[in-house]
């Protein structure tokens, strides 16, 4: 089995390859993308009027309450009835990057509440208003504190990205499978594709576990989910 493996990664290493920087872009675009919308979502939720906070309320019930493939699916194939038409990459990118906004602006309103009543004060008393105080004060240290949750998060969506198989996007799992249905050599293909799953897991884990111990506030954090 091990030379089969070899074989079909000699032979079709090249696809794999392309495959997988296809599966990072979307990975990471769509990271970015929940990153700022998750910080944003937060910040509305925690200054605007209640008929905004209602308003995002419903956003955040409405993606957490359906599964991301049912997103994407709907993004891909039921928005051109309206006149958007994306394609699979985009759609791709912009489903999960809205999933993952929605669950990272929990993983703020965690951090946000974690901060002292103490330095919410103290920035009133200089002058701030809310939104000043939690752009300024409040969302500098809780990144710190939501730290751990996004690596989490950022590891989810690697993983997530195949998902984006049932829109024909050439990532690391659709690429497989069309190999795969070339060769029939079905158990190698998935061995080689766990493999790189699991190499960039790793790497991604050791990278980010040394950002959070730079970062790390002793004493003022949050368990990882």
């Amino acid at each position: 089995m091990i030379e089969e493996v070899i074989r079909i990664f000699t032979s079709y290493g090249p696809e794999l390859l392309s495959a997988l920087i296809l599966t990072l872009e979307v990975t990471f675009i769509s990271f970015a993308i929940g990153l700022g919308g998750g910080a944003l979502i937060a910040i509305l939720r925690a200054s605007s009027p209640k008929p905004i906070k209602a308003l995002i309320m419903l956003l955040v019930e409405l993606v957490r309450g359906t599964p991301m493939l049912v997103q994407l699916f709907f993004i891909y194939y039921a928005l051109p009835q309206v006149g958007v038409k994306l394609d699979s990459f985009t759609a791709s990118v912009v489903a999960m990057g809205l999933n993952s906004a929605v669950y990272q602006s929990e993983y703020w309103r965690t951090a946000i509440g974690s901060i002292p009543r103490t330095q919410w004060e103290a920035a009133y008393s200089l002058g701030l208003n809310t939104f000043g105080v939690l752009t300024n004060v409040v969302m500098p240290q809780a990144l710190r504190i939501v730290m751990p949750l996004l690596s989490n998060e950022l590891i989810y969506l690697l993983k997530f990205s195949s998902i984006a198989y049932f829109v024909a996007l050439p990532e690391l799992v659709y690429t497989g499978k069309w190999i795969a249905s070339k060769t029939f050599a079905y158990i190698e293909i998935y061995v080689i594709i766990a493999i790189f799953y699991i190499v960039i897991t790793l790497f991604l884990s050791e990278i980010l576990n040394r950002i959070e111990k730079k970062l790390y506030i002793p004493g003022l954090a949050i368990k990882r989910i």
